[in-house]
């Protein structure tokens, strides 16, 4: 019997879509689904939710809990990861909160910027272990992570952890469908060509029976630009550096020096940025879990239809070797031409029974690839910091990122550093 292990099944929504599509999907009828999950209450509610879909979809495939994360692994064909480490409280709560001291200000935090840089320093220690667990017991595997920042902990596995590891993210899936939609444009029949790195990745070419739809939509994003809208920071990015980006205009707010500026306050609410985003959803969806644990987890009748996650149609693809192709996030490799040949990018991917395999990209626009860049810095140093335990890699990665080097000094971006260490705690290694 052929195994899908997912980590951090507790994720039980996420869940659903990944897990839920498997059962779903007929070339994965017959295997293994084995959750894995610290919180084992919240592991039992994802197993009794997974059995209902089995149930109501006739599925052949076997639900099983592990409390022990090897056995979970032992064998596994694939492995999808969905952690976070640290949770809301204390951790994103301390992302924010000491920051904020400084006067630096966030919307998500989980990619760059100082919350994405301790994000990652709490989440690779943990990542590495799952590679030790996985060279060991099931050293084959595909290893699937949705886990963020995505780009570090992608390029961890590969680089470190010595795992064959894609980054999968929905922002590839939901670019040309929201920005579209936005604009009153139709979708059908579009092609689109997107790369660079992830969150940051570009609309480099959109296109309908040859022509070229850029034209078009810079004019229609122009005047939407005139009146509040979600999405003013990425037409601004767009109209100022000539191509959409794929992710939200909440995350690329603080991904550059621009947007959140304290001698600036008025850009706030003229490119509607919605600070302190991040932990506002993680409130909402605490409180909202009651109800939506008795709809998925108690409801024996619970049905479920294939979401557009890209896990079950790359496993589908391998196991068919019917091609399908995917925005992926793997190791550069010469992919992007002009980014860091060690750098972790988002490129389109084929998949078949072969595997996973990047297509060739060449070089972005020089101005894409230089904002990449500005990113991919800090990425690159906190991997420093992560491997080499050392402080001042800590430091250097803080005073790379765009945004709070924009905002503070070097003495305060140090400051802040050592309080966050210190106030994490347990959560971080020790840092010589």
């Amino acid at each position: 019997m052929s195994k899908i292990t997912f980590l951090g099944a507790g994720s039980t929504v996420f869940a659903k879509n990944v897990l839920g599509d498997c059962l779903m999907t007929p070339a994965l009828q017959g295997f293994e689904i084995a959750l894995f999950d610290i919180d084992h209450e919240r592991l039992q509610d994802s197993a009794n939710m997974l059995n209902n879909i089995k149930k109501t979809s006739g599925s052949t495939s076997v639900i099983k809990s592990y409390t022990d994360r090897k056995e979970a692994l032992k064998g596994a064909k694939y492995v999808v990861n969905a952690i976070q480490v640290g949770g809301y409280d204390p951790c994103t709560i301390t992302d924010f909160e000491i920051p904020k001291k400084y006067g630096l200000r966030q919307t998500i935090a989980d990619t760059v910027g100082i919350g994405g840089i301790f994000r990652n320093l709490r989440t690779i220690p943990v990542m590495l272990d799952f590679a030790a667990d996985i060279r060991e017991v099931c050293p084959d595997a595909l290893f699937l992570n949705y886990t963020n920042p995505m780009a570090v902990l992608t390029n961890v596995m590969n680089t470190y952890g010595g795992v064959r590891t894609v980054g999968l993210c929905h922002s590839v899936q939901a670019c040309i469908p929201e920005l579209f939609k936005s604009l009153g444009l139709e979708k059908e029949g579009v092609k689109a060509k997107i790369a660079g790195i992830n969150h940051m990745a570009w609309l480099l070419e959109v296109t309908k029976d040859g022509v070229d739809l850029y034209p078009e939509i810079k004019k229609r994003a122009i005047e939407k630009q005139k009146e509040k809208h979600k999405d003013m920071v990425r037409f601004e990015m767009m109209l100022k550096f000539g191509h959409y980006i794929t992710e939200s205009s909440e995350h690329n707010a603080e991904y550059h020096p621009y947007f959140i500026k304290r001698n600036y306050p008025e850009l706030i609410d003229r490119f509607n940025i919605p600070l302190d985003e991040y932990p506002r959803r993680c409130v909402n969806q605490i409180s909202r879990w009651k109800q939506m644990r008795e709809d998925l987890v108690n409801d024996a009748n619970l049905t479920h239809e294939r979401s557009h996650e890209y896990a079950s149609y790359i496993f589908e693809a391998i196991e068919t070797d019917v091609p399908f192709k995917i925005g992926g996030n793997v190791m550069n490799t010469g992919l992007i031409t002009n980014l860091p040949r060690e750098a972790c990018v988002e490129v389109p991917c084929l998949v078949d029974r072969n595997g996973v395999t990047p297509t060739y990209v060449g070089d972005l626009p020089p101005q894409l690839a230089a904002l990449n860049r500005t990113n991919i810095n800090t990425q690159l140093l906190t991997i420093e910091a992560a491997i080499t335990r050392k402080r001042d890699h800590i430091y250097h990665a803080a005073m790379l990122d765009p945004h709070t080097s924009a905002e503070l000094s070097m003495d305060d971006i140090v400051a802040m550093c050592d309080e966050l260490i210190e106030a994490h705690g347990s959560w971080l290694p020790e840092f010589s």
